[in-house]
């Protein structure tokens, strides 16, 4: 599928609302991936994974809380980093996780095979998860994690506790109580240190560590527990190497088995995906609908997937007995809501998602769905609208075929009137000779008339209610709509003559042009009508003037079921429409009776040709076999 079709579509939109129901960014990551598939199997086991899903979520509970996302720590372990006690805390939680599901699905073959079958695939890795919550305890490496880390922490502590007995001694000291500044041991940059009045900072044996940050008092190390500082330093020294080997050989056994992490992931973010497609089809109404890949599309009772607000049920067909539907109605009466919706239908189901409409309704999967919606005018570019859309429907039918499905939003228009008409009456045979189910909207009559007498195309109508000038937004298929211009205008208070004269030029062209001679209109409507009839009589030989090329001719075939006529003028043969000539003079005006009228289209050069093998000149004879010899 092209971007521009789930970008109209509003796809991403459906997608993130999906997304909201998925418990980890592993099932996120997967539908931001996801793209609608054109392979009917692929669209029937999705369909199914979703039915699954929601049988599960309906009778149990699916124990995927928790999962996190190990994806960055995967990278990291991929790039030779070294896993901090925070991270090797997550792989644990992902591998409880993983064990956790794969012994939920185990007697879940029967309501849910395929399911059950994914999970064939997680590598639970007991060994790896043990050994990690072994050493890693609220994500701190655990003093158990081996003997010598015990003992190295063991000796901190002891002489911990050493320097805070000499400190306590050294606070009940009367010899320096007066430099004191309050009565307490604190620790400053990792060391142990009595506060002192600045003032007497010189009068204390020790290291001055820090300094308030008003000024007024120090921090000072009494010299009496350097040795012991300097102890305990070597000690936290050794502690850090021992806490990076733990950790370097956690990493490595986690590293060991990063494939079978790899395929744990993908698992889990499969099942993530699918429940939140299943939890969003029980928030919806969803259902699972009948698939081909035929065309053939039944929605009943359907309601688009994005409107929140009460809606009006779709129903909707194509593809069965016609696979062209014209759809016609007033403005805002939701005729471009009907082409979204069976749009993101297509799109939903072929990702997967059930839909909000009833049983027996029926999709198709297309191999592309193309749009033409909305206004796509490029300033940059200097495109008008109507230049863009051609462009859009240009590349449209390049690539329409019989599995693909076309959305046209008022084909046809932005231009004159009747060329938009006639030209979309022209894109929508052509798209149909091409196999292609297309859908389109419209106001132009000529399209809807056409529609009527096309076997394969069939008109569709937007309700409306010509009291409330309110739009039903409900779609009849089998009628023509109406664009309701006039009955809107009578209702807003428009004249009832203005109304009655309008519906005059609509049925018969009649207009009252009251500024001009009605007696000078009516002779030169006589006229023209006389012109007509004449035009309509044409015989081989008459003189006529072709108007659109200026110039005088001579009829060589009379009309034709086109109202077409064949004109020899300067030496070459012009079709014509009897409307695009005027007769000069009849053919019994410029030629005897009994004159050979076919001579007036061949040269005297060939007229003595056929006369002299008439009567068998070998000289003749000669010169059309070198005619021949040449042509060919």
């Amino acid at each position: 599928m092209n971007n521009t079709t789930l970008t109209k579509l509003q796809f991403e939109e459906l997608k993130n609302i999906v997304k909201d129901f998925c418990v980890s960014n592993l099932g996120k990551n997967m539908i931001d991936k996801l793209l609608p598939s054109s392979n009917i199997q692929t669209v029937k086991n999705r369909l199914l994974e979703t039915s699954e899903g929601k049988f599960l979520l309906e009778s149990s509970i699916v124990p995927l809380q928790g999962i996190v996302n190990i994806d960055n720590i995967i990278i990291n372990i991929e790039k030779e980093a070294i896993l901090n006690p925070e991270q090797l805390r997550n792989v644990s939680d992902f591998l409880r996780g993983c064990r956790k599901i794969k012994f939920y699905m185990k007697d879940k073959e029967f309501h849910a095979p395929i399911l059950m079958s994914y999970s064939c695939s997680i590598k639970e890795l007991e060994n790896v998860e043990e050994e990690i919550n072994k050493s890693i305890h609220n994500n701190i490496i655990d003093s158990n994690a081996t003997k010598e880390l015990k003992r190295i922490r063991r000796l901190i502590e002891n002489t911990e506790i050493k320097i805070e007995e000499k400190l306590e001694g050294f606070l009940k000291s009367s010899s320096i109580k007066t430099f004191i500044q309050d009565f307490f041991i604190t620790k400053r940059n990792g060391r142990y240190t009595i506060p002192i009045k600045s003032s007497y900072k010189n009068q204390v044996d020790g290291t001055l560590v820090d300094t308030s940050s008003t000024g007024s008092t120090v921090f000072i190390e009494p010299s009496i527990v350097s040795k012991l500082t300097s102890e305990l330093m070597e000690l936290k020294v050794e502690e850090s190497n021992e806490e990076y080997q733990i950790l370097c050989y956690l990493t490595g056994l986690v590293r060991e088995y990063i494939n079978e992490f790899k395929t744990n992931v993908e698992v889990i973010g499969l099942y993530d995906m699918i429940l939140a497609k299943a939890k969003y089809s029980i928030s919806i109404g969803g259902i699972s609908p009948d698939i081909n890949d035929y065309g053939y599309i039944n929605i009943i009772n359907g309601r688009h997937p994005l409107l929140k607000a009460k809606v009006v049920p779709l129903n909707f067909s194509v593809g069965k007995d016609f696979r062209t539907l014209i759809i016609t109605g007033p403005n805002a009466g939701g005729k471009t809501v009907v082409l979204k919706a069976v749009g993101l239908f297509t799109l939903a189901v072929q990702s997967g998602f059930h839909v909000p409409c009833e049983k027996g309704s029926v999709i198709s999967v297309f191999s592309n769905i193309f749009v033409d919606i909305g206004d796509d005018q490029s300033i940059e570019n200097a495109l008008s609208t109507f230049s863009s859309h051609i462009k859009n429907i240009a590349e449209i039918i390049r690539n329409a075929n019989k599995s693909t499905l076309l959305l046209f939003d008022e084909i046809g228009s932005g231009t004159e009137p009747n060329e938009g008409a006639a030209l979309a009456i022209s894109i929508l045979e052509e798209v149909y000779h091409r196999g292609a189910i297309t859908i389109a909207t419209t106001h132009y009559g000529e399209i809807k008339n056409f529609s009527l007498r096309h076997n394969d195309f069939q008109n569709a109508a937007m309700l409306f209610n010509s009291d409330t000038l309110e739009p039903l937004y409900k779609l009849s298929i089998g009628e023509s709509g109406k664009s309701n211009a006039l009955w809107i205008s009578k209702k807003m208070g428009i004249d009832e003559n203005v109304i009655q004269r309008a519906e005059l030029y609509i049925n018969n062209k009649d207009y009252n042009y009251t500024s001009v001679n009605k007696n000078k209109i009516r002779t030169e409507q006589i006229s023209i009508e006389n012109t007509l009839f004449e035009n309509d009589n044409f015989e081989i030989g008459d003189k006529v003037y072709l108007t659109e090329y200026k110039k005088s001719g001579l009829i060589y075939k009379p009309k034709n079921e086109y109202n077409n006529v064949t004109v020899l003028s300067d030496n070459k043969f012009i079709e014509a429409n009897i409307r695009q000539i005027k007769l000069e003079f009849k053919a019994a005006e410029l030629y005897p009776e009994g004159y050979d009228l076919n001579s007036l289209f061949t040269s005297f050069a060939d007229r003595k040709l056929e006369k002299d093998i008439a009567r068998g000149s070998k000289k003749a004879l000669k010169k059309l076999q070198k005619i021949r010899k040449e042509r060919q």
